[in-house]
């Protein structure tokens, strides 16, 4: 019999591809010689740089559709997991040829009728999206293994970080990332200035406010609400970013990317929550806390343009709180 070859599809986001790489690990270890590729966005590859569970990353060239799927097509694929669930991923799936496509049930898929792609269709186990992935791996004959993040940094990445830092005088800090995708997710940048000085004051640590493109004035609202002394902002690419992570005393963010980059890197995180389900969308880490005052009814995934009431009722006080139980400073 064939050794089988699989192909994961996952092209974004980036907390997405991270709750997909323990995935990748459970495969790997019950198929330990065996040809794993992933095809992923462009922008997001650098997540998957240096996994030793990884075969190739392939990136997905939206330019040129066609020359992706021939390659795919010739890469004689046996199983291919589309994780996304989306109609671009699932056409990527289809496009492999493999007699075996595992996806989601259309009941599930935030894009239903994707489903229609797939050979085998299931719903999805456990509470957190990292579990909910490897249902689909086990499906393919994966053995249920302890979850990994091998999210590797590089030497130029760290050396371009401590330069940095070090041009600002910062040796220990803490990280606040305003940002978070859809407004009614994230905690006013008024707020995060509030809670750096506060932290600032509890701590002695300077803060360091993260922020993606497209982000930079929420970055300036942060820094102008903070006062004196101010955090340093600075745009950094995610290779930087996951070096800049890793060195952090502890990351303050809402449900978006960087968070889970950090918790996944071992950087303890607070998470403030509200429209999305932290049992679903928290850090993975048990260790991490979140801060939530809103009842399931509130969970509702909207995609809204204003803040939203349930992350608006969480206080500073409840954030420091939070920062102090997650360095056992309280019980």
């Amino acid at each position: 019999m064939d050794e089988p070859r699989f192909l994961l599809v996952r092209l974004g986001s980036m907390g997405d591809i991270i709750h997909a790489l323990p995935s990748m690990g459970a495969l790997r270890d019950t198929f330990p010689s065996v040809r794993i590729d992933w095809i992923v966005e462009t922008k997001w590859a650098r997540l998957l740089k240096g996994n030793p569970d990884v075969s190739e990353a392939i990136a997905f060239d939206r330019a040129r559709p066609g020359g992706t799927a021939a390659k795919l097509r010739s890469a004689g694929y046996t199983c291919t997991i589309d994780f996304q669930a989306l109609y671009k991923s699932a056409l990527l799936a289809f496009a492999s040829r493999a007699p075996r496509r595992i996806g989601f049930k259309s009941s599930y898929a935030r894009e239903g009728l994707a489903a229609v792609f797939y050979t085998e269709r299931l719903n999805p186990r456990g509470p957190h999206k990292v579990d909910h992935n490897l249902t689909l791996v086990e499906c393919a004959g994966a053995r249920a293994t302890k979850a990994r993040f091998p999210l590797a940094i590089e030497a130029d990445d760290e050396e371009r970080v401590a330069k940095e830092l070090s041009g600002h005088g910062i040796s220990e800090f803490f990280v606040l990332n305003p940002g978070g995708g859809w407004l009614s997710k994230r905690w006013p940048a008024a707020r995060y200035g509030e809670l750096h000085r506060s932290l600032v004051e509890r701590f002695g640590w300077r803060g360091v406010v993260t922020y993606g493109p497209g982000e930079e004035n929420l970055a300036r609202l942060t820094i102008f609400a903070a006062g004196k002394p101010a955090p340093f902002a600075v745009p950094l690419g995610l290779g930087p970013l996951m070096a800049l992570l890793r060195r952090a005393k502890f990351m303050v963010s809402a449900d978006t990317g960087p968070l889970h980059l950090a918790s996944a890197l071992g950087t303890p995180v607070v998470g403030l929550y509200g429209p999305t389900d932290p049992s679903r969308n928290g850090p993975f880490c048990s260790d991490d806390v979140v801060v939530r005052n809103a009842s399931a009814s509130v969970t509702t995934y909207n995609r809204g343009a204003s803040y939203s009431p349930a992350m608006m009722s969480i206080t500073v006080e409840q954030v420091q709180c939070a920062v102090e139980r997650r360095l056992g400073m309280r019980a």
